[in-house]
C-alpha cells in the first residue's frame, strides 16, 4: 500500500518502518526510516525485517537512495534482500541508486551475502563512503559526523525547505551529536539502555541521556528509537521526559511525522 505524499503538503515527511534495537521485535523490524522530501525518497538504515515492512508504505522500486549509519547487521542487513529485489525483478535490473555508508561498505555488503567483491553489489548500487562534513542527497542538504560506537558510525542532519531532521544512528554520549541536532525540528534519537542497569561505555544512550542531548541541542521534538525488545519502553519514555521538557514520543512502526508546510512563516 502506497502512503500518499501530497505535493506541497509538507516539506519533509518521516515514516517509521522499524524502530527495534539490536534485533527485530514482535511486529517491529530493526532500524529503518523513510524520509520523503521534494519528491525524493531516502531510506535511513535498512535493518532486519525492514524490507518486508517497507512494502506496506511505498513501492520499493521508488526508493531513490539509501543511507547506512553503520555496518552492524540490525542497520544494514536487509540491503542484501534489496539487492536481490533490484537485481532480478521481472523486466530486468532496476537503475542503480546511491548507497551512502561508512568506509568499506561495498565490500562489507558483498561479504555478508557471500559475493565476490568485484563486482559485488556495485552493478545495482553506487556505493558512496561517508566522511564528516556536508553531503548532498538528492534535493536534501545533509551533514554527517562520526559518533561514539564500537564501529565507525555516523549521525546525520537533514535539511530541506527550512525543515530539519536529525538521526543519531547508534551512539553513546557524543558532543558531535549535539552539533548535528542543534535547533533541529525533529530529533530521532536512539535510547537503547536504561539508567538503572550497567552498560558498556560509548555504545548506546539511555532514555535520560537521549533527553539530555535533546535539551542541550535545543531540539524542538524528541522521538526515541532503537528500542530493544526486552526493555520496558514506558521506563525509557519516563527517563527521557525527566531530562527533556519538550514533546517526547516512542517511535512506532507506521507512525508518520510531517515537518513544515508551504504556509509556514
Amino acid at each position: 500500500m502506497e502512503v500518499p505524499y501530497g505535493k506541497g503538503k509538507c516539506d519533509v515527511r518521516l515514516t517509521i518502518i522499524g524502530s527495534s534495537g539490536s534485533f527485530p521485535g514482535p511486529g517491529n523490524p530493526a532500524s529503518c526510516y523513510l524520509v520523503e522530501a521534494g519528491g525524493f525518497r531516502l531510506l535511513l538504515d535498512l535493518g532486519n525485517g525492514a524490507l518486508g515492512a517497507l512494502q506496506h508504505y511505498t513501492d520499493i522500486y521508488r526508493i531513490d537512495a539509501v543511507y547506512l549509519s553503520h555496518l552492524h547487521t540490525d542497520h544494514c542487513v536487509d540491503l542484501c534482500s534489496y539487492w536481490v529485489a533490484r537485481t532480478y525483478p521481472p523486466g530486468g535490473r532496476k537503475p542503480r541508486i546511491p548507497v551512502y555508508g561508512p568506509s568499506g561498505v561495498a565490500d562489507r555488503m558483498a561479504e555478508i551475502y557471500g559475493l565476490d567483491p568485484d563486482p559485488g553489489m556495485t552493478e545495482t548500487f553506487e556505493f558512496r563512503e561517508l566522511a564528516p562534513g556536508p553531503v548532498r542527497i538528492g534535493p536534501i542538504s545533509a551533514r554527517v559526523d562520526q559518533v561514539n560506537h564500537p564501529v565507525e558510525a555516523f549521525g546525520i542532519r537533514l535539511e530541506h525547505a527550512g525543515s530539519t531532521l536529525t538521526y543519531t544512528g547508534d551512539t553513546g554520549c557524543s558532543e558531535e551529536l549535539l552539533h548535528l541536532a542543534r535547533d533541529t525540528d525533529l530529533f530521532l534519537c536512539e535510547a537503547s539502555f536504561h539508567d538503572h542497569r550497567q552498560h558498556p561505555k560509548d555504545m548506546h544512550l539511555t532514555g535520560s541521556e537521549a533527553g539530555e542531548h535533546a535539551r542541550r541541542a535545543g531540539a524542538r521534538r524528541l522521538l526515541l528509537t532503537h528500542l530493544v525488545p526486552w526493555n520496558d519502553d514506558a521506563c525509557t519514555l519516563t527517563e527521557a521526559r525527566s531530562a527533556f521538557a519538550g514533546p517526547v514520543e516512542l517511535a512506532r512502526p507506521g507512525a508518520v511525522y510531517e515537518l513544515g508546510s508551504p504556509g509556514d512563516g
